[in-house]
């Protein structure tokens, strides 16, 4: 008994000392435990907040690339500024609400009045935009400052892009704002500075909205908390650009620390004597935990920088590869080289066989695209169907040529997709670094211009940066501004005349009158280079009243039976051009049936409404049409009889020909008898020897234009060898053609 009492007390001591060891341990593992579990949890609430919020911005950015999809497209243009209200509701409203799920979408005038206006994917008439104007009016303010002073706006970082956006508040919901103008996507429609039309999207962050965003990095429960609503820890503002919070976005917060203590509980308890295996545990239990938070993480990190649809990397991750790339290269010998790569007439796939099939050739391509590169270089997507690849270690411009070349001739392989076989082109841009100082953001608006360049030369080709793009951009500049002012009661431009004669050679039926500018600097001009600018810039219809004023001038005041003057497609596009024209023939007092307007095969094609009905208004007024080089495009038998021409007019490269090309011999002989079956007149220009014009009047023409009769005259001059006014001299020197 005192054996017992004795070891007793020891007994008691050491399992005193055990359970106070045991105690202790578990104590030191649950105070662990807890610290542990708050650092995991926090963590992992501040990275749902970096997520959460890397969402947004991406979602915010996508409303801006899906509204540049249509913003920047000559149809856009055309058909906004003719206000053809069917064509908007199928490609810039209901369709940016079907396909990108745009809630709200208004395209403004260029006085900012609306013209079109869609909600919900239902169009209402456009005054139902003054319910919203009040508060997208400072955006719609700061885009016509953008585009009215652009250089003010950002000098240092190069071209400011005429676009703004904000986070608002309408009708009580929170809601992402882009406006932009509506641009030209091509050198082939111009439109004047000031004149641009607005488009207005509006996408309104909803629970499903935000239930998407957090689907990508596996969070649940996101929804739109209300100013009035208490917010919790997971959640993020929503603040406009003066910071002022709309709403917050809230989520379920992941807390992956409780949920481990959750599961070890049970655990815990039961092992309470086993203090040790209890610890061992939670050490093992936490480190899953740990390889699982890791591992959550690297699939935000993974999303955060990868295209969902094509895998590819994104522009946030391409960019930074470009820059250490760069900054890799100026270290050693090797050139970087990028290639901007886009797909032609992409809309077109999208439009005919559905958005599968259009998301199915984006991944298609991107598939391509990586078999043609090298492991070491990389492809990435940066939206729609534009891509751009980083080459590293380039010797020569060559290197990205070959690349280039293998890719057009992967492309041009067909795509299928949904049952059919498509074929498509893409465009390319090249731009190599020039040494140690190149910068990314130079290098990337090289690959931009290369890959306008690459568009406007035809498509399906590549084209490399050179150095006078940006010396031809500043020279068309010069000339626009000089061209300005010659306008503007400057000297220089003038009009010369060539006769158009009889089959006798020697009766003048009239004359066509033709453009030319004698530049201080540069001399003569070809008049294709400066129209071109005048198209381009927006000052055709400037200059072409110009010439039609002037050619009217001196034939109201000659006996000439009537004279011609080329008009461009760009004219004719305008709605007024008529009315106009009208006015120049009252203010001049010259008779319509004295005017001809020579216009080109292209402006038939073109057949639209505003177009069809100018012809159809000129032609009433007892203006004649008159076909220009018939036979050198797409000619339509159609169209001619749609379109009732008065006269066709041979181009010069067939009549060139007669008596050495049995085909040009046929092909004149076919549209003198065209001609003749629609009861149309035919004249041929560039005549230039005698056998021509005997093989002409064989054919039954009666119109003959060219050097053989006459060179571009003075107006002085060609009076003067019409019999018109006296002078000594009856073959004038003639005017450089």
């Amino acid at each position: 008994m005192s054996r017992r009492l004795q070891r007793s007390p020891l007994t008691f001591q050491v399992t005193l000392t055990v359970m106070a060891l045991a105690i202790f341990a578990l104590a030191m593992v649950v105070g662990f435990g807890f610290y542990a579990t708050v650092q995991a949890d926090s963590v992992s609430l501040e990275r749902q907040k970096i997520l959460f919020a890397n969402g947004m911005r991406d979602r915010i950015a996508a409303v801006d690339r899906e509204q540049e999809s249509i913003a920047i497209w000559d149809d856009s243009v055309i058909n906004a500024k003719a206000g053809n209200v069917a064509w908007m509701i199928d490609n810039i409203s209901v369709w940016m609400y079907s396909y990108y799920g745009h809630d709200r979408v208004y395209v403004l005038d260029a006085a900012d009045r609306p013209i079109h206006a869609m909600r919900e994917g239902n169009v209402l008439a456009p005054a139902s935009y003054r319910e919203d104007e009040p508060v997208l009016l400072p955006t719609v303010e700061r885009v016509r400052r953008l585009i009215r002073e652009p250089a003010q706006e950002n000098q240092a970082d190069g071209p400011v892009k005429l676009a703004a956006g904000d986070l608002v508040e309408l009708g009580g919901k929170p809601a992402i704002l882009s406006i932009m103008p509506l641009l030209p996507s091509s050198d082939r429609v111009i439109q004047a500075p000031g004149s641009e039309y607005l488009h207005i999207s509006v996408d309104f962050i909803t629970d499903a909205l935000l239930a998407k965003i957090a689907g990508q990095y596996l969070l649940a429960g996101a929804r739109l908390l209300p100013l009035s609503q208490p917010v919790g820890e997971a959640a993020i503002p929503l603040a406009d650009s003066r910071g002022v919070i709309l709403a917050y976005a809230g989520w379920n917060q992941e807390r992956p620390g409780s949920a481990l203590v959750r599961e070890a509980g049970p655990a815990l308890i039961g092992g309470a004597l086993l203090a040790a295996g209890v610890l061992a545990f939670l050490l093992r239990r936490l480190r899953r935990a740990s390889s699982a938070l890791q591992t959550s993480q690297a699939e935000a990190q993974y999303l955060a920088f990868h295209d969902t649809l094509t895998g590819l990397p994104n522009r946030a991750l391409f960019e930074d590869r470009l820059r250490r790339a760069l900054l890799t290269a100026s270290h050693e010998t090797a050139k970087v080289a990028l290639i901007y790569l886009d797909l032609d007439r992409f809309k077109h796939v999208n439009d005919t066989l559905g958005h599968p099939a259009g998301d199915e050739l984006v991944r298609q391509t991107a598939a391509r695209l990586q078999q043609a590169i090298r492991e070491v270089d990389t492809v990435a997507r940066l939206g729609g169907d534009e891509f751009a690849m980083i080459l590293i270690d380039v010797n020569d411009i060559r290197g990205a040529e070959d690349v280039s070349e293998g890719l057009l001739q992967k492309l041009q392989e067909p795509f299928k997709l949904a049952d059919d076989q498509v074929f498509v082109s893409a465009s390319i841009g090249i731009a190599l670094s020039t040494g140690p100082d190149a910068d990314a953001d130079d290098l990337l608006r090289k690959a931009d211009i290369a890959l306008y360049e690459a568009k406007k030369n035809g498509r399906g080709r590549y084209q490399v940066f050179a150095g006078d793009m940006d010396d031809l951009l500043l020279r068309k500049r010069q000339v626009e501004s000089e061209l300005r002012h010659a306008l503007n009661g400057g000297t220089g431009i003038k009009l010369a005349y060539q006769p158009i004669f009889a089959a006798d050679g020697s009766t003048i039926l009239g004359a066509e009158a033709l453009i030319r500018w004698g530049h201080e600097v540069h001399g003569g001009l070809p008049p294709a280079q400066f129209i071109a600018i005048a198209e381009e810039r927006g000052m055709i219809g400037q200059l072409g009243k110009w010439v039609l004023r002037e050619a009217c001038r001196f034939a109201v005041g000659t006996e000439l039976p009537w004279v011609a003057v080329n008009v461009s497609p760009l004219q004719l596009r305008d709605a007024g051009f008529a009315e106009q024209l009208a006015a120049v023939l009252a203010e001049t007092g010259l008779a319509p049936g004295r005017l001809q307007l020579e216009i080109t095969e292209g402006v038939l094609l073109d057949n639209n409404d505003t177009t069809r009905a100018a012809l159809a208004a000129l032609r009433r007024s007892g203006i004649a049409i008159v076909l220009d080089d018939s036979g050198t495009g797409y000619s339509s038998l159609n169209y001619l009889r749609r379109h009732a021409i008065d006269k066709l007019k041979i181009d010069r490269s067939f009549v060139n020909l007669l008596g050495r090309d049995e085909s040009s011999e046929a092909i004149v002989r076919a549209l003198v008898d065209l001609a003749d079956a629609l009861n149309v007149g035919v004249t041929a220009e560039g005549v230039e020897t005698e056998e021509q014009k005997a093989l002409l009047v064989a054919m039954g023409c009666r119109e003959f234009q060219g050097h053989l009769l006459s060179l571009p005259l003075e107006p002085a001059q060609l009076l003067r060898l019409a019999g018109l006014l006296p002078g000594k001299d009856s073959t004038p020197a003639a005017v450089s053609a």
